[in-house]
């Protein structure tokens, strides 16, 4: 019997060594190359903010294909110091493809303790949650077993009523403690709610497909709602500021998205219409716009950074 969060752990370490996540989805990178110019531009800007250190390190966590960060680079010259935080090797073969200054590392643990931005989308959502059950017995953890649930009393205690479900990202929380010691700038986009209502939200993509998160370990990507409000209260409590959640159409759209892409799209007229449908689809409400949010965690000192304003 092991604990879900331990199980979920390691099938998403298996899943992403071994196979292709992206024949089950296409992350705002890989729709376009926008997406990641805009956060470049984000990202020099903060670093302008910072007083432009020359020790500066720009790193992203969970990297994918090494797209955003190829192209974020383009707001930068000269390239600032790269750290990937990858623990696949797979995707790292890929990563050194398009961004081949970078240094690797499993974990933030190991980066270099310097003036720092760090970009992170789709990460959190990957990082493996603990799910509590509240029954009319008390409150019970899930454990996996022959791929079933089986729930197991644990001293766990939250005041929602009977039936809800909770979920605790420990990692995610371990992440953001880390990024407020070192008193660097982390800018995370993922999809989850506002407000941390209780909710099972852990589901499971197989060949493009909903699965079951229980069934076929190491071949499907599970993954699970970020608790904003929840992180947001780490950070403080470990003496940082947040700004945001904020939607993720509003973000881009105050960074300058529409006005980018009409200009690759004068650029390059054949392909103008793809431009202007992949914007639309990474703001418009009904598509990416509003399930995606916008989370940042700097220093208490901190002032507005931009695209929260």
């Amino acid at each position: 019997m092991t604990r879900f969060d331990h199980f979920m752990a390691a099938a998403n370490a298996t899943y992403y060594a071994t196979k292709n996540p992206f024949e089950n989805f296409t992350t705002s990178p890989e729709i376009s190359q926008v997406f990641g110019e805009v956060l470049g531009a984000w990202a020099k800007t903060v670093w302008a903010m910072l007083g432009a250190p020359k020790d500066f390190i720009l790193a992203e966590a969970g990297a994918g294909r090494g797209t955003l960060m190829q192209d974020a680079l383009r707001a930068f010259v000269p390239a600032p110091e790269i750290h990937l935080i990858e623990t696949s090797p797979r995707l790292r073969e890929e990563q050194a493809q398009r961004v081949p200054t970078a240094h690797w590392h499993d974990s933030l643990a190991t980066l270099p303790e310097k003036p720092m931005v760090v970009l992170a989308n789709e990460f959190l959502d990957a990082l493996p949650v603990r799910q509590f059950v509240h029954r009319d017995a008390g409150w019970f953890e899930r454990h996996v077993e022959d791929a079933a649930y089986i729930d197991q009393p644990t001293d766990f205690d939250s005041p929602d009523p009977v039936g809800s479900v909770r979920e605790i990202n420990e990692a995610a929380e371990a992440f953001v403690a880390e990024i407020a010691r070192r008193g660097a700038i982390a800018l995370f986009i993922d999809y989850g709610a506002a407000t941390g209502a209780p909710a099972a939200t852990v589901q499971a993509l197989r060949d493009g497909k909903f699965a079951n998160p229980l069934e076929h370990p190491g071949e499907t990507d599970i993954t699970a709602h970020v608790d904003f409000s929840r992180l947001a209260r780490t950070a403080q409590a470990h003496g940082a500021a947040t700004q945001g959640p904020i939607k993720q159409n509003a973000f881009l759209t105050a960074l300058g998205l529409f006005q980018r892409t009409g200009q690759l799209a004068q650029q390059h007229p054949e392909r103008a219409e793809d431009l202007m449908l992949a914007a639309r689809r990474l703001t418009a409400p009904e598509a990416m716009g509003s399930l995606f949010k916008v989370f940042c965690v700097c220093p208490a000192n901190c002032p507005t950074l931009p695209g929260f304003e």
